[in-house]
């Protein structure tokens, strides 16, 4: 590859195949266009889930306010009851916890809808209940009948029983273990956090595979902290659901003796027949959903939209419904039971498992068509070699329509392919080695003047040029005088202003910074370059650096490879130098420190840190300011006793495990402190002890990514220093 490769272009990638808008593909015979309607109805009804949450929720309000007929009640309670054994499936069927980390929300769902249920109950139970067992609806009546049996004393104890297992059992140990399991999550993660770094750089993950690691890593102790709290929900709704029946049961017999002219006796037997029903009906849920929690925290964040999230897990298995819809079935036929509310959900969940099946079958069903007709037609693949599929640039710089003529600028060194070489050749100098060829090509997604800059396909910065005119900037920081267009300069964000070519020489006189376009993108490509410096340097990389030191370092090469690390391991520590902007120029010295790092240790970490203190020359230089002195800013001795003491492990697999309240008070801190020097116009050095250094830019490196963290080591003896601040 060429070091700026010709501009080609790059056509907008096919959209699918144009279809009828309407069209339903026949599936079997004749008779299955009922089925096809009623599975277009389930399909536009899922395309709006967002409307049918928020309709639900605010049903839960117009039950909290307003009174419920009984055949209303009836309804919502055989919801509430089929809505809790649906959690319960999931829960039951889900491989391990992430899969289901809606789970929190919609315990706070369930519990919502119990409450309002509860407070609808009581409204009728207080308001009618004088007039006989079905004043609060037939769901009630059936509950207080069939599962006492006819006698109220039977079902108080029934009922104290689920109170009690939900309460004390269920509830208290799902409480207990996410709790526990959030704690435990949060302390381990810097060491699973090292863990993956570690597997990264001996080659058995890739970076995307520990991406994904890292992902499912903060999805965990998002879900389990999440989980924390949402017990608390579960041990509210039991407490809320003892206190409404002494409400119900007091505050009837005084309605019904007071009020209704009922004798004490039988205010108490239909009173407390009616609210007791009433617990059972809404603690069995409640017992269902505390099962469901202990089930899911013993076996964790969301992506994408709440209502999108939620639909998808609850309805993505047909077995589930399938089941929900037998066991919904079953409720309908038992005797004394409603049988419209059990088998109308019944029908319901039975028929959206009948659609994802179906869904699902034909979706299998043109997978096989489509390979079919491939092996039908092998010149189709032929098209393009796999191999170019699977190639990937690097560095790729990629220019709208209205930025190719900076490739072929007339002036001399404003050319854009020009001004690349020189940079490649400049970042050989300062960095250690050739940065691989940055490929330039049209896009004609972007706009017309914005450019993209990826690194191994991704997205690393953008930016909007205007090609004919020239980006002032007022070192100063203060507002230019000049008539323009302002904006911001893509690079660092700040503050800028195009002009016209013809005010070049009154800005230059007023002291301004002037550069073109093609400097813009430049110094943009350098910076993201720096960053991603890194990633960059990659396993045949290292091997053509060693490969073309003098012949003198072969023999250390041949005694340090593979007998005491692997090159795997001598490249993991050269990008650990370029992560923190440090040149890997001077390879002799690097080897010699790997080499004796390697008679005592095999920890990466720990031979890069050996290798900081033998480049402590180069480090200190780099690091000095225009005065010729290093400006630091020191750790008190609390803070470096405090991060020694959160050390854990062997000597070789040392891990960091401080309590996040204490981390959050360090970043504050060395927030705080490195803002007012800034505002002072310094740059300082944070100083370290050895021993903590790469656990303390670790930290810092994930909020303020440009500060340099040293360790004593570092500090060359000829070098001055200055302490400006302590921490």
């Amino acid at each position: 590859m060429a070091e700026a490769a010709p501009a080609s272009s790059a056509p907008p990638p096919a959209g699918p195949p144009a279809t009828t808008q309407g069209a339903v593909p026949a599936v079997g015979g004749g008779g299955n266009g009922a089925e096809v309607e009623f599975g277009a109805i389930l399909g536009a009804l899922s395309k709006r889930s967002d409307i049918m949450l928020a309709l639900g929720v605010v049903g839960i309000l117009v039950v909290l306010i307003l009174p419920l007929p009984k055949w209303g009640m009836d309804m919502a309670l055989a919801f509430s009851i089929t809505f809790s054994v649906m959690i319960l499936m999931v829960a039951l069927f889900v491989e391990k916890p992430l899969e289901f980390n809606t789970f929190p929300m919609i315990l706070l769902l369930a519990t919502m809808i119990r409450l309002a249920l509860n407070l609808a109950s009581t409204r009728l139970i207080l308001s009618d209940g004088h007039l006989g067992p079905e004043a609060a609806g037939q769901v009630i009546k059936a509950f207080g009948d069939f599962v006492m049996g006819g006698n109220f004393v039977i079902g108080i104890i029934v009922f104290g029983i689920l109170v009690i297992v939900n309460f004390i059992v269920i509830t208290k140990g799902s409480g207990r273990i996410a709790e526990v399991s959030a704690r435990f999550t949060l302390d381990a993660m810097p060491g699973k956090q090292m863990a993956i770094d570690a597997d990264l750089s001996t080659g058995l993950i890739d970076e995307e595979q520990a991406k994904a690691r890292r992902k499912e890593l903060e999805d965990e102790s998002t879900f389990f902290g999440a989980m924390d709290g949402a017990a608390k929900f579960v041990r509210g709704d039991a407490v809320a659901g003892i206190l409404i029946t002494f409400i119900n049961i007091i505050g009837g017999m005084i309605i019904g003796v007071a009020q209704n002219d009922l004798t004490f006796s039988e205010a108490g037997e239909v009173y407390t027949r009616l609210t007791v029903g009433d617990g059972l009906v809404s603690q069995i849920p409640a017992l269902i959903v505390s099962t469901s929690a202990g089930l899911v925290v013993t076996k964790a964040g969301i992506t994408g939209a709440t209502d999108n999230a939620l639909f998808r897990q609850l309805g993505s298995q047909p077995r589930v419904l399938s089941m929900v819809s037998f066991l919904a079935f079953c409720l309908g036929v038992l005797p004394g039971m409603p049988a419209l509310p059990f088998l109308g959900l019944a029908t319901l969940t039975g028929g959206t498992a009948w659609f994802i099946s179906f869904r699902a079958r034909r979706k299998k069903e043109d997978e096989i068509r489509e390979m079919e007709e491939r092996a039908v037609d092998p010149a189709a693949i032929a098209e393009e070699p796999i191999s170019t599929a699977l190639r990937i640039d690097y560095l790729r710089l990629e220019l709208g329509y209205g930025l190719l003529a900076l490739i072929s600028a007339p002036q001399e060194g404003q050319k854009l392919t020009d001004q690349i070489k020189a940079l490649r050749r400049q970042m050989a100098t300062d960095v250690g080695f050739v940065m691989p060829s940055v490929r330039i090509q049209d896009n004609m997604q972007l706009a017309a003047n914005t450019y993209c800059i990826r690194v191994k396909e991704i997205e690393a910065g953008r930016g909007d040029l205007r090609p004919n005119m020239l980006l002032v900037m007022d070192p100063r920081g203060e507002e230019i005088s000049l008539p323009g267009e302002k904006t911001v300069e893509p690079t660092f964000g700040l503050p800028a202003m195009w002009i016209e070519e013809a005010n070049k020489e009154e800005a230059l006189f007023r002291g301004y910074t002037v550069v073109d376009p093609s400097t813009v993108i430049t110094t943009h490509l350098t910076e993201v370059i720096k960053d991603n410096m890194s990633e960059l340097l990659s396993y045949a990389e290292t091997q053509k650096l060693l490969d073309e030191l003098e012949k003198e370092q072969q023999k250390l090469i041949a005694d340090m490879i593979p007998a005491q690390i692997s090159l795997g391991g001598v490249q993991r520590v050269l990008q650990n130098l370029l992560a923190e902007r440090i040149s890997i120029r001077d390879m002799p010295t690097i080897l010699e420190g790997i080499s004796e790092a390697c008679g005592h240790t095999r920890n990466v970490m720990m031979i890069t840190e050996h290798v900081r203190a033998r480049l402590a020359r180069q480090i200190s230089d780099i690091n000095a300011n225009d005065q010729g002195f290093i400006p630091l800013i020191t750790l008190s001795p609390q803070w470096e006793q405090a991060f020694a003491e959160s050390l854990v492990g062997t000597e070789d697999d040392k891990q960091l495990s401080m309590q996040p309240s204490r981390l959050q008070e360090f970043i504050t801190a060395v927030r705080n402190t490195f803002e007012r020097q800034a505002m002072m116009g310094e740059a300082p050095v944070l100083l370290t002890s050895p021993g903590i250094r790469p656990f303390v830019r670790t930290i810092i490196e994930r909020f303020r990514p440009m500060t340099v963290v040293m360790s004593q080591n570092e500090i060359h003896p000829k070098v001055k220093i200055k302490t400006v601040g302590n921490i």
